[in-house]
């Protein structure tokens, strides 16, 4: 596989702690794949290589074939989004407001005409505010778009984010636990969201999902990688996943046979 993103035996090393060990994995288009693991077992170190706020110490990754060598301020350029463990949302601003934040990178006329309030300024904000009502009406919050973050449920809050997230036009989105405190039927509406994001009629997105929910992990991957002590143990289509003994006894236990 060349497209999409690919991890070639990636080490990471904190002093004398080794976080990942050989760690290989690949996200084509179209896929949605489950990183997942006791805690500890170096998952958000693994996000974080792929973000670039920490550097891989062997190994390589690549991006569509290149090289990949992210930088935390130019993830969006790559066509890389994530969203972050809670919301992450700026309590000042509108909902509407935050969900453009993820789309300022496609701003054309640069930081001098908009300080000037120049006319290229004013078309970039238009088409930003344009996009990003797009999405908040695709993910079914267009409602909430005057609205103050900070007084809408917390599911809805999540909404916003992953629409700010989508806002930036990712080929590849990274979800950080998105389950994380959602409720049964939240967390079912958000399983059939995250399956329709490969398959969008615009911008479709590859999906890089680590998640401590396994219904939901069981219910959306196409594969799953299982991480213990920054080692891949296990990895495949979720089938082959619940069948291997050892994952089950030491991961998913009773919680995944009795969603089967």
């Amino acid at each position: 596989m060349t497209d999409g993103l690919a991890l070639h035996q990636v080490g990471v090393r904190f002093g004398g702690l080794t976080a990942l060990d050989d760690v290989s994995l690949q996200v084509g288009p179209g896929e949605v794949v489950g990183v997942i693991g006791p805690n500890g077992a170096g998952k958000t170190t693994l996000f974080n290589v792929v973000c670039g706020f920490v550097t891989a110490h062997t190994g390589t990754l690549t991006l569509d074939g290149r090289p990949l060598r992210p930088r935390p301020h130019r993830l969006t350029r790559l066509g890389i989004a994530r969203t972050l463990q809670g919301t992450g949302l700026f309590a000042g601003l509108t909902v509407l407001e935050n969900v453009m934040t993820g789309a300022t990178h496609t701003a054309r006329a640069g930081l001098l005409p908009a300080l000037l309030g120049l006319p290229r300024s004013d078309r970039d904000e238009r088409r930003m505010r344009e996009h990003a009502r797009t999405v908040l009406d695709e993910l079914g919050i267009a409602q909430h778009a005057d609205a103050a973050p900070d007084t809408l449920p917390f599911a809805v809050r999540q909404r916003v984010a992953l629409a700010r997230a989508l806002a930036a036009r990712p080929r590849l989105l990274l979800l950080d636990e998105p389950a994380g405190g959602l409720g049964a039927d939240d967390v079912d509406n958000l399983a059939e969201l995250i399956r329709t994001l490969p398959h969008r009629s615009t911008d479709p997105c590859a999906v890089l999902l680590v998640e401590h929910h396994m219904d939901l992990v069981m219910a959306v991957c196409d594969r799953i990688v299982v991480l213990d002590f920054g080692r891949v143990v296990a990895a495949g289509p979720p089938e082959a996943v619940r069948e291997d003994p050892a994952v089950v006894d030491a991961y998913l236990g009773a919680t995944v046979d009795e969603a089967a």
